[in-house]
């Protein structure tokens, strides 16, 4: 009789079966279907979508929005989460419990939330036009790169902070104090002591998060419409009722699908790195 584990393993890849059905399902066969079609004209489908003559408006929007989401997330999230690291854990658990709520909502109830109370005639926006402000101004804002970039950042931002907290409050108060108490500045000690620790982590996070912005569209769609330049948003139009070329729009989905695994990899293999070089 088998014991130990080979035994483990023979009842753990029968567990598995529903879960790889349901993934060759829902992606591996969709995912086949685009590829047969992006390469039925030997891959010329490639050459169309970049020749498209929004694309590189729509790469450089994309990558742009990326990096200012990403940018502004990761330091918010990052904030987010130190303070809730200090904190009793009882609290802790109800403020993240709190944080997290973001995550189950669609981009477009997002979307629509900021619409009411961001746009013109928003709440927040005419509680700012009392101090003076201009709600036609703010109310634009809204619906531009910028603004989608701070709705974004509304769901962005919980996935940092759920992904670094743990890491945070797993880091001994102990070298925190050693630091400090060696003349080091509570700055000094987040620096040295806290970042080296949680930098593996925090590029897997970070990049996760890009690629998430990078290949979103619903809270673009509701926010921007497609008078914005985004690859997500070209990939719309060119499968809408509008649309013909279906086999240049598979071949835009791959690239946007390889961009975003792409960026996930390297994610994942920086947060590796950096575990083997915390236990060297």
């Amino acid at each position: 009789m088998p014991r130990g584990p080979a035994r483990a393993g023979a009842t753990f890849w029968p567990a598995t079966l529903p879960a790889l059905a349901l993934l060759a399902l829902f992606f591996a066969v969709p995912v086949a279907a685009i590829v047969a079609d992006a390469f039925a004209g030997g891959g010329t489908a490639f050459a169309r979508a970049v020749a498209t003559p929004r694309f590189a408006s729509a790469l450089a929007g994309s990558a742009v929005l990326t990096l200012v989401a990403t940018v502004f997330s990761m330091a918010v999230g990052l904030a987010v989460a130190v303070h809730l690291s200090r904190l009793p854990e009882g609290r802790r658990t109800a403020l993240a419990f709190a944080i997290a709520l973001p995550l189950t909502f669609s981009g477009l109830i997002v979307a629509y939330g900021f619409i009411l109370a961001y746009g013109r005639a928003g709440f927040v926006t005419q509680l700012l036009a009392m101090t003076g402000a201009d709600a036609a101004v703010i109310g634009k804002a809204l619906f531009t790169p910028t603004g989608l970039a701070f709705a974004s950042s509304y769901y962005l931002i919980p996935r940092v902070v759920m992904s670094l907290l743990p890491v945070l409050v797993n880091v001994e108060q102990a070298q925190l104090d050693a630091a400090e108490s060696l003349g080091a500045t509570p700055r000094e000690a987040f620096l040295h002591v806290v970042l080296p620790a949680i930098a593996g982590p925090a590029i897997g996070t970070a990049c996760l998060i890009a690629a998430v912005v990078f290949g979103a569209y619903g809270t673009a769609l509701a926010l921007v419409g497609t008078g914005v330049d985004l690859l997500p948003l070209q990939l719309y139009t060119m499968v809408s009722d509008t649309g013909s070329d279906f086999p240049a729009a598979a071949a835009l989905a791959l690239m946007i699908t390889a961009t975003c695994s792409l960026v996930l990899v390297a994610g994942e293999w920086a947060a590796s790195r950096h575990e083997r070089h915390l236990d060297a």
